[in-house]
């Protein structure tokens, strides 16, 4: 497909909600935003999905404040598994803020993306918030608890109350919830508000993997983050178990067995 073909199609399909919550001339707008697409296509990025606000549309945005929540670290050997909360703000342009246009999933940008993106979302989100469930809660609950665990917890220490809350997955929590919430399979490539957190939640931790390399050199944190990379594996093979591995996860629990 041509690049003007793309960029037309591209542009055509955003809802005017995507271009601009604040203009009184969409169409003009949409015009706007062309060149942002046209970078876009440069840097070859099309191939991503891009995340609406339709899901936030949908609970009453922006007639209601609503926040997207998204974890990370939930197939990691090692690490607590991290929880993202993003408030939305009440104008949301893409006009203005051309950079939203690069937002999507975590794990489809590169590191130096997401590191570029993550303070703007900070800087731009009505309020935004990370928790966290350690490994011993992991341990303890299991995995899928703690990773609500850990949501719960971001949406709890945002600054503003949320009025509706997007949550990725298909399920919510069972305890804890006290605002309307919605799960959305594959939310991070679906809503905005998402897809913010998992920003802003995987460069936290990321951060923190980085810092947990330097107490603990030879496992390969930095790099890996935890996941059981075969790297990671022989690592913790040859090294042994450390505090910050998750005990009730096959490689680490296989390693304690047969020491």
């Amino acid at each position: 497909m041509a690049k003007n073909s793309l960029t037309e199609q591209a542009t055509s399909s955003l809802p005017l909600q995507i271009v601009t919550q604040s203009t009184s001339k969409p169409r003009k707008a949409r015009e706007r935003v062309k060149p942002i697409f046209k970078q876009i296509v440069k840097h070859k990025l099309k191939k991503v999905a891009r995340p609406t606000l339709q899901e936030e549309n949908r609970v009453g945005y922006p007639r209601l404040r609503v926040a997207g929540v998204d974890e990370v670290g939930r197939g990691c050997i090692a690490g607590p598994v991290v929880a993202g909360a993003v408030l939305l703000p009440a104008v949301v342009d893409y006009v203005s803020e051309p950079w939203l246009l690069e937002v999507t999933d975590s794990k489809a940008l590169v590191a130096a993306v997401r590191e570029r993106l993550a303070p703007k979302i900070w800087g731009w989100a009505l309020s935004a918030a990370i928790g966290l469930a350690t490994v011993e809660e992991i341990d303890q609950i299991n995995i899928f608890h703690a990773s609500h665990l850990a949501m719960l917890r971001a949406v709890d220490a945002l600054l503003i109350r949320p009025q509706q809350l997007l949550i990725d997955g298909k399920f919510l929590p069972k305890k804890g919830l006290s605002i309307p919430a919605s799960a959305i399979i594959q939310g991070d490539l679906k809503s905005l508000s998402i897809a913010c957190g998992s920003i802003i939640a995987k460069v936290w931790r990321d951060r923190l993997m980085v810092e947990l390399d330097r107490e603990f050199p030879g496992y390969g944190l930095a790099g890996h983050k935890g996941y059981p990379t075969p790297e990671h594996v022989r690592a913790l093979r040859a090294n042994g178990v450390l505090k910050i591995h998750r005990r009730s996860f096959r490689p680490v629990a296989v390693t304690l067995l047969n020491p």
